[in-house]
């Protein structure tokens, strides 16, 4: 039976989220504890790069994170951001971000529409002169250098920041029914804190193709994988999976329930009746 599920990220913000709503339909309850955590480089790590920022006339963002963690270390460089500097986002809500660092109305800010970084690059290839700097985490696929290159753009990508395990304490309780996790990492983190950890009847769900591998690849069973057709989010393959779940466990219950209660007549009916005396 699902009752208790671990989620490895942050709780939502908004109460109208799905998680809420499945944990009232489903009485269950969601623990939200992120399994990484985001931390920037120092700047003698970045200087080992040997990147000069001051040699880019455009920076692209991919997420929220390459912003925060570009701003500080720029900070901390002693970099003085030019005003006539291009910054190429993701999507439109990366690009409003960056006004908790800068003037955006007078800032040349472009975006994508879909968020995929195969339509961000068009619109980058608009302005070939311009010399791109691409802010990235440790953990990073090639696909965007090698769209860049196919499209013959100058660019440099960068670590700014990496993922690290969030331990956790020796004390804290782990009496989950549930495992939800979007990214290898997250599992690596998994392992790091509980290097004896037995999988047994706690179930494994993942979002995404990498994190599901890395679950097999250590070893587990994976219980539920998102995406798929019938559920692109994570939070619909949830719902379905506790409910399904919930409802055979609560059918075998009741079957294990009236099995018992029919064998305790049978026995009560056997020791009830008068025995026949055959001498009589």
């Amino acid at each position: 039976m699902i009752k208790k599920i671990l989620v490895s990220q942050p709780k939502p913000s908004s109460e109208k989220s799905p998680y809420f709503d499945i944990a009232a339909r489903h009485q269950v309850e969601f623990v939200f504890r992120p399994f990484i955590k985001v931390e920037g480089l120092s700047a003698k790590e970045f200087r080992a790069q040997k990147i000069t920022l001051s040699d880019f006339t455009a920076i692209v963002f991919t997420s929220r994170h390459a912003i925060d963690h570009f701003f500080q270390l720029a900070k901390e460089l002693r970099f003085a951001i030019p005003e006539d500097l291009k910054y190429f986002c993701i999507t439109e809500q990366v690009a409003l971000y960056i006004q908790k660092y800068v003037q955006y109305r007078k800032r040349k800010v472009f975006f994508g529409e879909t968020g995929k970084i195969a339509d961000l690059v068009p619109i980058m290839a608009k302005h070939k002169t311009e010399r791109y700097f691409v802010p990235q985490s440790d953990v990073h696929n090639q696909e965007f250098s090698n769209l860049l290159d196919a499209r013959k753009l100058h660019h440099v990508e960068g670590v700014m920041y990496r993922t690290v395990p969030n331990d956790f304490a020796t004390d804290e309780p782990f009496d989950y029914d549930m495992l939800v996790f979007f990214s290898p990492s997250g599992v690596q983190s998994l392992l790091k804190n509980f290097p004896t950890f037995e999988q047994g009847k706690i179930a494994i769900a993942t979002f995404g193709p990498a994190t599901a591998k890395s679950v097999r690849d250590a070893g587990m069973r994976l219980d539920l994988e998102a995406p798929t057709p019938q559920y692109p989010s994570i939070t619909a393959a949830l719902n379905a999976y506790i409910e399904e779940t919930n409802k055979h466990e609560a059918d075998e219950l009741k079957k294990k329930e009236s099995s018992a209660t029919k064998k305790a007549a049978t026995n009560k009916r056997t020791t009830t009746e008068p025995k026949t005396d055959n001498n009589g």
